[in-house]
């Protein structure tokens, strides 16, 4: 197994290399050169498999023997024993053929930490077998910080530096990264939105001499391995459902589309999958370029579900390269103009990507709606961001008889300032995080400026 850059002028690497890279040298990302295949028997196989077994045998081929499969059986293991819940990622029955899964029994209540609880483990196996360290870092809107920090704190040879915009993050997402004290654990708050923490991530990886030579690692979602973990539990809900007997649809909450491409790397796999719907918030450039082919930039709005504040969807140039058939050229020409001024896709891949994708966009007054309905209807009370995949699956889904899985992506109590507001008072935090608010915090704001945060790094990294 080889990984290609979706711009089409990077070389070629294995797995192990495309993990310790994260971003490719000529700016794209990285996605693997050929996709592996999952027959029918295969799906009906997994039925009534643990979770971990599932992930095993659906990511074993990506890894392609780089680790050796006791090691790597091993690892997921350790990875998924984290979880609260012994299914990982239960799934839920809202109504007759509408489910919950949900995503959020890790240490941080994110789906981050299906993919970092993994990532983690795996960085180290690397290093260690190198005899390397590296630093880690990473941008976040909310839920990727303290999940990256919880999958790596214990990592021997690595030093992660998680990037959040200053005061725009919840307080549970805040205190969450901010109150992991471990000596390889640092974190910036930027004077400025999540678009510019990514743009400063984005710099230092296309120019690491400010490192002198140390390795920089992604963690967010441009690491492919982020990206292989999150197709799992697209297959094992599927298969828990009736897939391959019958197609099922997902409903994703989307902002920097990585979770909702692992989606569609699994039904490249051969899931059957009859439809995904992305939901958005009022940052809405997916659904927009969907329904109305405008690709352009627009102002951040602050929402009530802030890890959903995105205005340039990173991932989404993995979805690009599929649809524009993987021509690295065209991709690399339609994102410079999307840099510089309005942009619209090409008719033949927009149209692509209307056969598999719906989409829809929620304001914060229905986000409220949404929360206090579900759970007048379902006894659920949702966070801010699922309350947008409830709506997108009831308004977009293709039909009430194929079951439509809608992702839950955080745990309510992560996100109590909108369950308030929709007139709850609130949800309490697990036992294990029911003194978060009272813990010490550390963490330095910094300006938005480059030069800034890379002088911190290098001050700080062990």
């Amino acid at each position: 197994m080889r990984y290609i850059s979706t711009r089409g002028q990077a070389p070629a690497l294995s797995f192990e290399e495309v993990v310790l890279t994260g971003m490719a040298s000529d700016g794209g990302l990285y996605v693997p050169e050929e996709i592996p295949q999952l027959s029918r028997d295969d799906l009906a196989g997994m039925a009534g498999l643990s979770y971990a077994e599932i992930a095993f045998r659906v990511m074993r081929p990506y890894v392609n023997g780089e680790i050796d499969d006791t090691t790597f059986r091993d690892i997921v293991e350790e990875a998924y024993a984290t979880f609260s819940h012994d299914a990982v990622v239960p799934l839920n029955q809202l109504d007759a053929n509408h489910f919950l899964l949900e995503l959020f029994h890790g240490p941080t209540l994110a789906f981050k930490d299906v993919a970092l609880q993994l990532l983690g483990r795996i960085l180290d196996h690397f290093l260690q077998k190198r005899g390397e360290r590296a630093v880690i870092m990473g941008a976040t809107s909310g839920d990727t910080g303290s999940a990256a920090i919880e999958g790596c704190r214990h990592c021997d040879n690595l030093d992660i530096f998680i990037l959040h915009p200053y005061q725009r993050v919840s307080e549970v997402q805040r205190r969450q990264m901010t109150t992991v004290l471990a000596d390889n654990v640092f974190n910036v708050a930027i004077e400025g939105n999540f678009d510019d923490a990514q743009a400063m991530v984005k710099a230092s990886f296309a120019d690491q001499s400010f490192l002198n030579g140390t390795r920089l690692v992604a963690v967010n979602s441009i690491n492919w391995a982020r990206i292989m973990a999150q197709i799992v539990y697209y297959v094992a809900s599927a298969v828990a459902l009736g897939d391959p007997h019958r197609a099922v649809s997902f409903c994703v909450p989307s902002a920097n589309f990585g979770n909702v491409f692992a989606g569609y790397m699994a039904k490249r796999m051969g899931l059957p999958v009859k439809q995904f719907i992305i939901a958005t918030n009022a940052n809405d450039i997916l659904h927009r370029t969907l329904a109305d082919n405008d690709f352009s930039k627009r102002e951040l709005v602050a929402t009530l579900a802030p890890s959903m504040d995105i205005v340039v969807s990173s991932n989404f140039e993995r979805l690009l390269f599929e649809a524009y058939e993987r021509d690295g050229a065209s991709v690399k020409a339609l994102l410079e103009r999307f840099q510089a001024e309005p942009s619209a896709l090409a008719e033949a891949p927009l149209a692509r990507l209307r056969e598999s994708f719906a989409s829809h966009s929620v304001d914060d007054a229905t986000i409220l709606e949404v929360i206090r309905e579900a759970h007048h209807r379902t006894q659920e009370i949702l966070d801010p961001h699922t309350a947008t995949g409830y709506r997108a699956a009831e308004q977009a889904r293709a039909d009430a008889t194929t079951p439509v899985i809608t992702l839950a992506t955080a745990h309510p109590a992560k996100f109590a300032e909108a369950v308030v507001k929709a007139g709850f008072p609130g949800v309490p935090l697990p036992p294990h995080m029911d003194d978060l608010l009272e813990r010490e915090e550390r963490y330095t704001v910094l300006p938005a400026e480059l030069s800034a945060v890379q002088q911190f790094v290098v001050e700080n990294r062990r």
